[in-house]
């Protein structure tokens, strides 16, 4: 049978899904078209046939469906049990939300219920034990616990676990049996609660042994704030970078200095008559659980651990009567640190006490110093315990007007009121309430100094426990838990203050603390990029540059080098030597003759010229040739140290410069003395024969000849500076004519007045004035310096010619004509002598001992406080390490600041409405 002939009959058939289906039929005539309709109301299906012939619809075959109809038949069969399904979750989720709200609004309802009942059982525990006490012989009924308490209670427990031992007001119970004792307990704390007992008396806590007992979250979070205000301290002074303390503010009557003592246990602070706080005192108090002693710190002053507390008394004394008596204040702080076990972990600061008048022998100044001492610090964001005396109205106290102008609301004052004791209690209890002079934080009362002659010597824990003995006998007026009362109360105050205080200030100083790390960090990349150093790097570097600059110096003091020096003062005593016996002999016309003879034999010469030379060699060799080159070279190496000493980086160390030239003198001064005597001794040949042979002759002719040359140039150099300064050769030789002319004159009138002396004849003393002259008195001495070059020029001419001819240049025998070369050669060889020796005994001795002197004196006996200060005297240095410090604090203020995140997790916020199984998809 043929199906599916042409597409022109087909018919559509439609559901409500929108599938489309094609049905085919046959073509053929006896067989008619049908068309297949969904009722969109009932799910039923409709059959119209055109003929009424069953055959032809058995007869019927359908092809497959469209595969693009597929997914949408699928979605619509399923979509009712999806729908169902969703639902079904949805309301589950809703319930158990619905459950979980109702349950944790049943555990509230149920711990307020729990903590009232347990606030009547404490004001009904003594009403109690008196009724049992009367009620012993009479037989009560047995009472038991309704087990509905019971269930409750102990699931409390079991849910809270120890979280109550460290709230304020909250019990701890140990009793062997908890479900029948807390039964028990709790049972009774209902009945009181519905009025069992409504009748007993209110008892007062009891003071002596109430202790504060924070959790460990906040002491552990009050402790590492007050090690981060510290480290804050020491970055900035400034207010950007600080964290609340606790300012005591008060008058000078007012006991201050008793409140803070019965903070810490101790009598600490200085007493007197007079004004004896000066200074501001920064106290920080640090809880050391596990340590048994007490123990005070000065940082500043390095004095350790001092555990007698008089000690500390008499430091603080001494450090505040420091301040000269005509400023009376100073700003500058007084850092101190208790360390024990029975001090609650606190930031305090003692401020001087507020006047009324200054005294006659205090500034008129004084009141307006110490109020603007007190202003600096009571700002923000520090707290302020204003300390007032009951005894005086609050309305003089000048702590509260000093509070009332920074904190007008009163939101971070504590108010403490000492002296209860000198007040009717009635009137205390009134004070304390707040209700005229209200402040935030409220008021604390407590009696640090009971009156009498006898509470001068008691100690701080009996001073304590009478004052609670105060309130106690008082209960009826301070019973009330609006009232805070007793040094206990204060101490555990003042802790919570801080903290919260202080965490409500970690948002600010955390951005305040990472803007300044940020700064910091992008000046340490530009300046130093991201280079770090440390002294002990400096030191080391400095050292190193001193040894190598050394070293370099040292080349200036090289066997050459060191000849050439003594050479040139040998040149020198030559020079003295010739002037002082041949160059002032009248007979040096003979000698100049003789020296130009060229048919004069040596043999020939006289004498007498035999005697000059060797008694100019004597001179030459005998004149402490070996000190005077010791010392020239010390002298050299003095100037060596002190050059380098006076360079950089030394010009910032005036210390350790003077300790090093004290260290290259001090090596000299030993080894001069030995150095001296071995030159000396090696030179004493010299002294007495010296054997010249042809080839030291020709050296020291020439040395001869270019010492004259130099001379020569200097002498006529000296003629051109006097000629220029005169006006002109012309002049000069007028000058010096006038000036031999004067000279020649003088030469006779002291003949005269010889000739007279001796022979007994009045003689006219008569001389030539100055005020006769036709030439200044400056000029007058130019042409005489000008007369004296002229002459010793001709010498040196006449002198060189004989050095230059063939007489001097035949060699050793011609040493009488020509001395000259005979002492160069002298001198070259003294020169040669002296330092061989100079070298040995002290050069190589100071070379090889003064860079060890360096290292065990300047290097290796500096501790690091010593290291540290020589590094910082380099402001390059001093600068680079400030900036590199404070980074490294910033950074550890910004890790600690984050790891407080852990002890005090934020507020989770309620957990939102869940959503669809399939996150709200359907």
């Amino acid at each position: 049978m043929s199906f599916v002939r042409s597409l022109s009959a087909q018919k559509t058939v439609t559901y409500g899904l929108k599938a489309s289906w094609r049905v085919h039929v046959s073509p053929r005539p006896a067989y008619r078209h049908f068309t297949t309709v969904m009722n969109p109301r009932p799910a039923r299906l409709r059959y119209m046939y055109t003929q009424p012939y069953a055959a032809a619809f058995r007869n019927l075959h359908a092809r497959a469906l469209s595969y693009s109809s597929i997914p949408r038949f699928v979605a619509r069969a399923f979509r009712v049990p999806i729908a169902g399904a969703t639902i079904g979750v949805g309301g589950f989720t809703y319930a158990n939300y619905k459950y979980e709200e109702f349950k944790k609004k049943s555990d509230e309802w149920f711990s307020s219920v729990k903590d009232a009942a347990t606030d009547i059982f404490d004001t009904t525990s003594d009403g109690l034990k008196i009724l049992s006490e009367r009620a012993a012989s009479v037989k009560l009924p047995e009472f038991e616990t309704p087990q509905f308490l019971k269930d409750l209670f102990s699931a409390d427990k079991k849910r809270g676990g120890d979280q109550g031992k460290g709230k304020e007001g909250g019990q701890s119970s140990k009793d062997p049996n908890p479900d029948e004792g807390e039964g028990a307990a709790y049972g009774m704390m209902a009945a009181a609660a519905f009025g069992a007992a409504t009748d007993s008396k209110v008892v007062i806590e009891d003071l002596d042994e109430a202790k504060s007992a924070p959790s460990n979250e906040l002491m552990t979070l009050t402790k590492r704030l007050i090690e981060i205000r510290s480290l804050l301290l020491s970055i900035d002074q400034s207010d950007t970078l600080k964290l609340p303390s606790i300012v005591v503010i008060g008058s000078q009557s007012s006991g201050k200095s008793s409140v803070l003592e019965a903070v810490v246990g101790h009598e600490f602070l200085p007493k007197g008559n007079n004004m004896v706080t000066r200074r501001p005192i920064e106290l920080t108090l640090v809880n050391t659980p596990g340590e048994a002693s007490e123990y005070g710190v000065f940082p500043a002053l390095g004095t350790g651990k001092i555990t007698d507390f008089s000690a500390i008394q008499k430091t603080l004394t001494d450090m505040n009567l420091a301040v000269p008596a005509e400023e009376a204040v100073s700003d500058k702080p007084i850092d101190l640190r208790i360390y024990s076990p029975n001090v609650p972990d606190l930031t305090l600061i003692d401020l001087p006490g507020y006047i009324e008048l200054s005294s006659l022998d205090q500034p008129e100044t004084l009141k307006e110093k110490i109020f603007s001492l007190c202003d600096k610090y009571i700002r923000e964001p520090n707290i302020l315990l204003a300390v007032c005396a009951a005894d005086v109205d609050l309305a003089n106290s000048p702590a509260l007007r000093a509070s009332r102008k920074v904190d007008p609301l009163g939101l971070r004052t504590i108010g403490v009121v000492t002296k209860m004791d000198l007040v009717d209690a009635k009137q205390g209890s009134m004070i304390l309430a707040g209700n005229r002079y209200p402040l935030h934080l409220g008021y604390v009362g407590v009696v640090c100094k009971p009156s009498g002659k006898d509470s001068r010597h008691e100690s701080a824990g009996a001073i304590a426990r009478r004052g609670n003995e105060y309130f106690r006998e008082h209960r009826d007026y301070f019973s009330s838990k609006a009232i805070m009362v007793g040094t206990d109360t204060l101490r555990r105050r003042l802790m919570e203050v801080l903290e919260s205080s202080m965490a409500s200030s970690l948002h600010s100083i955390t951005n305040a603390v990472q803007l300044e790390l940020e700064e910091a960090q992008y000046q340490f990349k530009v300046q130093y990029n991201d280079r770090r150093t440390s002294p002990e790097s400096y030191v080391a570097e400095t050292i190193d540059t001193l040894k190598a600059r050394f070293r370099d110096f040292t080349m200036q003091f090289r066997k050459p080098a060191v000849r050439a020096k003594l050479k040139g003062m040998l040149d020198e005593r030559v020079m003295d030597v010739l002037e002082q016996l041949y160059w002032s002999d009248k007979r040096i016309t003979e000698f100049a003759s003789l020296s130009e003879d060229r048919r004069v034999k040596p043999e020939d010469v006289q004498a007498y010229w035999r005697y000059k030379l060797e008694a100019a060699s004597s001179l030459l060799t005998k004149s402490g040739v070996g000190r005077d080159a010791t010392l020239l070279v010390a002298d050299g190496l003095r100037a060596l140290i002190d050059g380098i000493a006076s360079g950089s980086p030394f010009t910032h160390h005036p210390q350790a410069a003077e300790r090093l030239v004290e260290f290259a003198h001090m090596i000299l001064r030993d080894r001069i003395p030995t150095t001296s005597d071995q030159v000396e001794n090696c030179i004493k040949p010299y002294k007495y024969e010296v054997e010249v042979d042809t080839r030291e002759w020709e050296i020291g002719r020439q040395e001869a000849v270019e010492l004259f040359e130099r001379e020569v140039g200097m002498c006529e150099s000296k003629l051109v500076e006097i000629r220029k300064k005169v006006g002109g050769s012309r002049r000069l030789k007028n000058l010096m004519g006038y000036v031999r002319e004067l000279d020649e004159k003088e030469r006779e009138r002291k003949k005269r007045v010889i000739s007279a002396v001796a022979s007994g004849k009045e003689v006219d003393e008569v001389s030539f004035d100055e005020r006769s002259y036709r030439y200044p008195p400056a000029q007058i001495v130019d042409g005489r310096h000008a007369a004296l070059y002229t002459d010793r020029l001709t010498i040196l001419r006449q002198r060189l010619t004989a050095l230059k001819g063939k007489r001097c240049k035949s060699g050793p025998e011609s040493d009488l004509l020509c001395p000259e070369a005979f002492l160069e050669v002298v001198a070259d060889k003294l020169a040669h002598t002296s330092t061989m020796f100079i070298n040995i005994e002290l050069l190589e001795h100071f070379f090889y001992q003064f860079p060890r002197e360096i290292d065990s004196r300047l290097l290796y006996d500096l501790d690091r406080s010593e290291i540290v200060r020589f590094a910082r005297e380099n402001p390059q240095i001093r600068a680079h390490l400030d900036l590199q410090e404070r980074k490294d604090k910033l950074e550890e203020v910004m890790k600690r600041l984050n790891s407080l995140s852990t002890l005090r997790p934020d507020v989770q916020p309620a957990p939102r409405r869940p959503r669809g199984l399939f996150g709200g998809v359907f």
